[in-house]
């Protein structure tokens, strides 16, 4: 399969060059060129993540070089569950736990996926290949985690000062080796802008092979569609009826992978983005207008995006507003009613839920009753609350479990360099940090 630049059509790659490039040279994102079509009957009885996911992604590495090895790669990333949970008894509404990887967190399955792919792309004797990617909280740890200690790939992971939480933090600065922190004055927009600048300056990419491990990678958000393609495989299994979707948003690459599952076949119905007061995609649904703002800083960090890239690939899959409009549907929740949402989900069903997962929560409840007992709903869980403690446990009043994986990273020592949000900052801490950087 070929996938082309949203922006331009003629600009074309392959699947593994796709991986490696992160970027069109265009400043584009790949989006298939063509999409495969299939249905329940495509996955017979698999039920096993892996083995979904080897189904899932057969077509889009057609006759590329990782495609004898997709089966091996699905194995080695997709080697945790994610559980579907049934709140209540009725079977209406369920909730998608995602956050049973190595860092907790959703960005784990898509942050493995490529790691495993990327590694098996490395040939002996290339230069190092530096993977740059910007973070709101849990992209960076997943990524670090998924790619740390890997020869010949070296990570710079960049998050903007202050606006995570501390364990995410944590989480982003305690590995050293091939990880590279770096804590921009800045926002996660800001970040966000100094990776693609990095991909198109020259001096950088004369220096070393750039590649991206952001959700505008193909490999992050392609891997992300498993989840969703399992998920409603359940549901359409067990109750003959497909699954609606609510998902916390930010950069928009969880929702793509959402819709990008229901495009190929898979039995999804409604699509429900669920956002904080970062309000650029609900407010463009309402108006029409693509007004990306500076982004606020909330409870739900991972959120917190002004300017989301993957609205790109929306936008090339859906030219005319009214059909995305069609496809999706957004709601804005506000700090407060997030704080709220966590204590409900306590009292009303014994569920601790992070900030993200609280937001689809308040999301879900703002559709109509109608809409509500019409569908199957799964509210996607995308973080474990133990991530943050500090705003989840005196809602809750009770403490809240540290999971293994994460016990054992508060014990690692950290390490971060801090820098203004400027590609010229990124360039000199690249060159004072990483060996292949330097002259």
């Amino acid at each position: 399969m070929e996938f082309t630049s949203t922006r331009d059509p003629a600009q074309t790659a392959g699947f593994s060059a796709a991986l490696l490039q992160g970027l069109a040279p265009d400043g584009g994102l790949y989006v298939p060129r063509t999409w495969p079509g299939l249905s329940p009957d495509t996955f017979g009885t698999e039920t096993d993540l892996a083995g979904v996911a080897t189904r899932l992604l057969t077509p889009f590495v057609e006759g590329d070089e990782l495609a004898a090895s997709l089966p091996a790669i699905t194995r080695d990333a997709f080697n945790f569950p994610a559980p579907l949970v049934s709140l209540g008894t009725s079977g209406r509404l369920s909730v998608l736990e995602l956050f049973h990887g190595p860092t907790a967190a959703f960005k784990d399955f898509g942050a493995r996926f490529l790691a495993a792919c990327m590694s098996r792309l490395r040939k002996p004797g290339q230069r190092p290949l530096t993977i740059l990617v910007a973070t709101s909280g849990d992209t960076g740890g997943a990524v670090a985690a998924a790619f740390h200690g890997r020869p010949g790939i070296e990570v710079g992971v960049l998050f903007p000062k202050g606006l995570v939480s501390p364990t995410q933090e944590r989480q982003l600065t305690c590995w050293g080796g091939n990880v590279m922190s770096f804590s921009v004055r800045g926002t996660f927009d800001d970040c966000q802008r100094m990776v693609k600048q990095a991909f198109l300056d020259p001096e950088m990419r004369q220096q070393t092979e750039l590649s991206s491990a952001n959700s505008i990678n193909l490999g992050r958000l392609l891997p992300q569609a498993v989840y969703y393609a399992a998920t409603s495989l359940a549901v359409w299994r067990q109750y003959g009826e497909p699954a609606s979707f609510v998902v916390p948003s930010g950069n928009l690459g969880n929702v793509a992978a959402c819709i990008w599952a229901r495009k190929v076949g898979l039995p999804i119905g409604e699509i429900v983005l669920a956002h904080n007061v970062n309000r650029t995609v609900p407010d463009y649904l309402e108006s029409g207008e693509w007004r990306p703002r500076a982004s606020v800083a909330t409870l739900a960090s991972a959120m917190d995006v002004g300017n989301p890239s993957n609205m790109e690939r929306l936008r090339a899959l859906f030219p005319e507003l009214r059909d995305l409009r069609n496809a999706v549907s957004a709601y804005s929740v506000t700090d407060d009613a997030i704080r709220a949402r966590i204590r409900a989900g306590f009292e009303e069903f014994g569920q601790v839920w992070c900030p993200h997962t609280a937001a689809a929560a308040e999301a879900y409840v703002q559709l109509s009753a109608a809409r509500r007992g019409a569908g199957r709903w799964v509210l996607v869980s995308t973080a474990h609350p133990a991530k943050f403690r500090e705003i989840v446990e005196p809602l809750i009043g009770r403490p809240v479990g540290v999971p293994d994986t994460l016990a054992k990273l508060f014990a690692r020592p950290t390490e971060c360099t801090e820098i203004d949000a400027d590609l010229s900052a990124l360039r000199t801490a690249l060159g004072q940090r990483s060996p292949s950087w330097k002259s």
